[in-house]
């Protein structure tokens, strides 16, 4: 089964920091731009950070500053660190992969175009 598989998720405190991590199953994920998106209770589907296949990241405005995204190619898997967490952060957090060419337009790319997606990781940020 062609998936990707997000971890790392959990409860925090206001302040703290979490690193999520997705890898792909059945799939290598190097030939991907990998995007992560998250969803909060009653909310849409938003774009966090995207990571192109040569390493260029790019944030949305809401985590600039607090959330970094990376890629170990050695180990297949992407991350992302989570720092200063507020409880607006609160929110399922899905990966998502989608061709190469995409990667420059992934802020505003319909989510039908993402090839694989994992089934998303809670984060709750709680005091």
């Amino acid at each position: 089964q062609l998936q990707l598989v997000e971890s790392g998720g959990g409860l925090v405190q206001p302040g703290g920091s979490l690193r999520l991590s997705c890898v792909a199953s059945g799939f290598t994920l190097d030939y991907y731009a990998i995007v992560w998106f998250r969803q909060a209770p009653g909310k849409e589907r938003d774009g966090v950070a995207c990571i192109s296949i040569s390493g260029s990241t790019n944030d949305a405005d809401s985590v600039k500053g607090g959330f970094t995204i990376s890629r170990d190619n050695a180990k297949h898997t992407v991350y992302l660190q989570m720092n200063s967490l507020k409880p607006d952060d609160t929110a399922v957090y899905y990966c998502a992969a989608v061709r190469p060419h995409y990667a420059s337009s992934w802020s505003t790319l319909d989510v039908s175009e993402y090839d694989y997606w994992g089934q998303g990781t809670q984060v709750t940020v709680s005091s």
